[in-house]
């Protein structure tokens, strides 16, 4: 009986390391399978509704289109609630404890923001609380991240997570973009 060898693929492989014990090489591929991760936000229904070929009876619509053909029976019409995306707020740990892995993170959250249409809003922590929002941005995600990391005074330092989150939600939760939106923290 003949016997078949199988291997994992390198991306099989890496998919269950540590970020924090890759080499130079596998970082680059890890990077990479973040550019290629598509990214789908989470939606919550608003209060506008739209057609659509199921959902609830639309009475309106189908009176107005039996009237527009002399009240001829025709074709029942439906609406549904739109769908409406969900904002989302990365806030990814900078301290020294985390460096292997910021940078991993970073790009994840560059990943989420790179699509213009995405509410995505990125901050790090630290000693401080840094909106890096606009860093992400960029298209490119090395120019993206060197941008952020000029911003970020606090990398590699200390950290201060319980003051850090009671800054966020003081000037940004309450009211702001963090109503309401899927939050995300990394540490």
């Amino acid at each position: 009986m003949d016997e078949v060898a199988m291997l994992a693929s390198a991306t099989e492989v890496l998919r269950h390391r540590d970020v924090a014990t890759l080499t130079p090489h596998q970082a680059r591929m890890v990077a990479m399978m973040f550019a290629r991760l598509r990214v789908r936000l989470p939606h919550r229904p608003s209060r506008r509704r739209e057609q659509h070929h199921r959902g609830q009876l639309d009475v309106a619509g189908t009176v107005r289109d039996q009237l527009r053909h002399a009240g001829e029976p025709g074709v029942l019409r439906y609406r549904r609630r739109r769908l409406k995306p969900r904002p989302v707020v990365v806030l990814v740990d900078v301290s020294r404890s985390m460096t292997p892995y910021a940078d991993h993170m970073l790009r994840l959250a560059h990943r989420f923001s790179s699509n213009p249409t995405h509410r995505v809003e990125v901050f790090t922590m630290g000693t401080r609380l840094t909106r890096v929002t606009r860093a992400m941005r960029i298209r490119d995600p090395e120019a993206a991240l060197a941008r952020a990391s000029e911003l970020i005074p606090d990398w590699s330092g200390g950290t201060r997570l319980g003051e850090v989150l009671e800054a966020f939600i003081d000037r940004w939760g309450r009211r702001g973009m963090a109503r309401g939106a899927v939050a995300v923290i990394v540490s």
